[in-house]
């Protein structure tokens, strides 16, 4: 710790990591602070973790929905995350991420300038009505633009990248007063500070972490920012931070082997069918994306095929992602099973049953799917695409124990005065492991809780999230 709290600040608030984080930026700036991002990737707009997301966010009961006559509420997003993580999120912090998340969405578009619609033309697993909104294409690299041209026109932020926090500074009573930076050539600086945002995303680039805390997914391919090497948790463990849920992940089964773009899940919601490098079906493809890399990875080979048809390849163009995966030449196209099977290097007979199964099933000619799976859309017809895809490992969900407020939380439960966390620096709400992610809640703490720092920062009590 340094010495006593200086008289001034030469910033209000420091937020490391250019991601989720200009949320706070912009948040904090409307209510009058003063803000300092730094982050260590000067290609952050198009090489963190949301940029590289699908840009899709929850809001339970915005207006878009209420336009939509779609029927949510906090409760019932909350009942969502209870049900996809078997009760195991975290409560306060679940409860607080539903409450918060509509006016969120409604403050993106209004305080932030980002254009967004409400996904009406499928469903991701979990979600129990259509409550992800998103920006025209997709992805989170456009959602990270209009953020970013929002904060470099705001004379309330300035920016200093590349840099990397190393440290905080704290008074004699624990508070926050400085933020340590480094640059590329290692000259460290002290700014000084009455608060200091973590939101450097999770620790998916540390290999040994990794490995340590997530097993079942530690061969996989790792689809997310270089920089995502956990300092966040770092700084707030060495400052006497809790940590929970680093067993959480958010994995990904539709990653395109040869293009290494992601294919995306609206092929399965669409009716598409995975089966592994044999050509056999291995499980109920809707339960969703993140455990179903798992499976995948303990399939023969670790690698497998996305069977689709053109109705499916042409819903699926309103993704940027698959876009790019279709124009980079990873779908193989057949008129025929059978030739569509010798170019995969799938068994024919099973490839060939397989696809049968999907008919037999979404026609309604077979009873109930031996997997589990309830709904397959409408039946694949010919020309036939397959994409080979491989398991990957896109983000950590555990980190730092937060407040509804983001404040961090030392072992006692108290929180550490100056000191927040958003997004996979802080402890996430899907639970343990990869089952309890639900599509947008990887974004919603990176976004949601960069505002919500910013908000219990500038002491805008009437929209506080209370716990």
């Amino acid at each position: 710790m340094s010495g006593e709290q200086p008289g001034e600040w030469a910033v209000d608030l420091v937020i490391a990591g250019a991601g989720g984080g200009l949320a706070g930026a912009l948040k904090a700036a409307e209510d009058g602070l003063s803000v300092l991002v730094v982050d260590p990737d000067e290609q952050f707009l198009r090489g963190n973790n949301t940029s590289m997301s699908t840009a899709m966010i929850p809001g339970a009961g915005s207006r878009w929905q209420r336009a939509e006559g779609v029927k949510d509420s906090p409760k019932r997003f909350l009942a969502d995350i209870t049900e996809k993580t078997h009760s195991t999120a975290a409560p306060v912090l679940a409860g607080a991420l539903a409450k918060i998340s509509a006016p969120l969405v409604e403050w993106l578009e209004d305080g932030a300038g980002v254009p967004l619609q409400l996904v009406r033309d499928f469903s991701y697993p979990g979600h129990s009505v259509d409550r992800l909104h998103t920006v025209q294409g997709r992805h989170g690299s456009t959602l990270l633009r209009h953020l970013y041209e929002r904060v470099r026109r705001s004379p309330s932020i300035d920016l200093l990248i590349p840099a990397r926090l190393v440290d905080i500074e704290r008074d004699t009573y624990g508070r926050v007063t400085g933020a340590v930076v480094e640059d590329p050539g290692g000259h460290r600086e002290t700014i000084a500070t009455r608060a200091v945002l973590l939101a450097t995303n999770g620790y998916g680039a540390a290999r040994g972490l990794v490995e340590r805390h997530l097993p079942e997914i530690a061969a996989a391919h790792y689809h997310g920012g270089q920089f995502s090497t956990g300092d966040g948790l770092t700084i707030g463990l060495r400052h006497g931070a809790r940590s929970a849920f680093m067993d959480a992940y958010q994995g990904h089964a539709a990653l395109a082997r040869r293009s290494r773009t992601l294919v995306g899940w609206a092929t399965v919601m669409h009716g598409a069918i995975m089966v592994d490098a044999g050509g056999k079906r291995f499980g109920d493809e809707t339960t969703g994306y993140s455990e179903y890399a798992a499976a995948l990875a303990a399939r023969p080979d670790a690698r497998g095929w996305i069977v689709l048809d053109r109705r499916i390849h042409d819903l699926c163009l309103s993704f940027s992602d698959f876009r790019q995966t279709a124009e980079a030449g990873a779908l193989v196209w057949a008129e025929d099973l059978d030739v569509l099977a010798e170019r995969t290097g799938c068994d024919p007979k099973a490839f060939q049953e397989s696809v049968s199964e999907q008919v037999a099933l979404a026609t309604g000619a077979a009873g109930h799917d031996r997997f589990g799976r309830t709904f397959f859309e409408e039946p694949l017809r010919g020309p036939y695409a397959a994409v080979e895809v491989i398991p990957a490992l896109f983000h950590t969900q555990g980190g730092l124990v937060v407040d509804g407020d983001a404040r961090v939380l030392d072992g006692q439960g108290a929180p550490i005065g100056g000191l927040f966390a958003s997004g996979g620096a802080a402890h996430g709400i899907s639970g343990r492991g990869a089952d309890g992610y639900l599509a947008g809640n990887g974004l919603l703490p990176a976004l949601g809780l960069a505002w919500q720092a910013a908000t219990t920062l500038s002491g805008d009590t009437a929209t506080t999230v209370t716990t």
